[in-house]
């Protein structure tokens, strides 16, 4: 069976992405999913491979105009205030995005006049790495997908990042695939988080290391 790891595209890229100090990544470059292959065997377009991540030349959403948000989901980890303080920093400084909401309490935060989203910047942010567990707190459990894009439409979110495991990326699926049906141009992100390290094709996440340690000092 043909596995297929295409990620669809909202549409043309219009916008110039802002400069950056090294290399860009190109639209076709990827990395093969197997790194054992046949002698001999020829590389085309039926192996499997996944698209190579970082920075493009052009990007689909005009930074200024841009509205992100991140949530966090299910269990805790550590590394969580981490990734909320990466990409909060990458979207501020690596592409001036100026408008960043923090989700609280995991798919909850996708519920209308359920709880209030934390306004994220970098001075909010800058030393959260220190501190455990996750700023925008978590839970579990699903809400309805139906509401939960009805929020994103509501407040004109265009980037939605995911942290979580297997349920909120399983979660995430199902918002991005209402999206599609509605034909909206708003992006959802996976970010892989499991200290168990049960999502497929990711050799490790953030937080198992320490995990690991922990679990043996």
């Amino acid at each position: 069976m043909k596995r297929d790891f295409s990620i669809p595209n909202l549409g043309e890229c219009r916008h110039e992405a802002p400069p950056v100090a090294g290399f860009y990544v190109g639209k076709d470059d990827g990395i093969l999913v197997d790194a054992r292959v046949s002698a001999g065997k020829k590389f085309d377009e039926s192996s499997a491979f996944m698209e190579l991540a970082g920075p493009r030349k052009r990007i689909f959403f005009d930074p200024p105009s841009t509205h992100a948000a991140i949530v966090t989901c299910g269990g805790l980890c550590p590394g969580l205030n981490d990734v909320i303080r990466g990409v909060t920093m990458v979207l501020w400084y690596r592409y001036g995005v100026r408008k960043i909401s923090g989700l609280r309490y995991g798919y909850e935060g996708l519920v209308e006049n359920l709880h209030k989203a934390m306004p994220l910047d970098p001075e909010v942010v800058e030393d959260i790495h220190k501190l455990g567990g996750t700023i925008l707190g978590s839970s579990r459990g699903p809400q309805d997908t139906h509401k939960m894009v009805d929020f994103l439409v509501n407040n004109m979110i265009d980037i939605l990042f995911t942290v979580g495991g297997d349920g909120t990326q399983a979660g995430a699926l199902a918002i991005a695939r209402e999206i599609k049906r509605r034909n909206l141009d708003i992006v959802v992100v996976g970010i892989p988080k499991t200290i168990d390290n049960d999502i497929s094709y990711t050799e490790r996440t953030f937080g198992f290391e320490t995990a690991v340690a922990m679990s043996q000092a």
